[in-house]
């Protein structure tokens, strides 16, 4: 999982915007729609992050469609630290 979040989040275009949705989602599980108003992004860029979050194992899903919730996966939270090693090189 660790070089999973690694490449997911620092090696691949758009890693800096799922970080933030990862971090926003880790302050309070949101759907689609309250994620992209908080982060001021664009809804359809929001839903595709998280696409590639859940196809990874990095996030997932509670609920349906529009109103479902997103969360970290468990494999995420086990491995929360190299979150957050990632997230402090990404802040220098």
């Amino acid at each position: 999982m660790e070089a999973v979040l690694w490449y997911v989040l620092t090696g691949t275009r758009g890693g800096e915007n799922r970080v933030r949705i990862l971090r926003a989602l880790e302050a309070q599980p949101r759907n689609a729609n309250q994620l992209a108003e908080a982060l001021d992004l664009d809804y359809k860029t929001v839903r595709h992050h998280l696409d590639v979050l859940m196809e990874n194992d990095v996030v997932q899903r509670s609920g349906d469609d529009y109103g479902a919730v997103y969360l970290p996966s468990g494999r995420c939270r086990a491995n929360w630290e190299t979150v957050e090693t990632i997230i402090q090189r990404m802040d220098q």
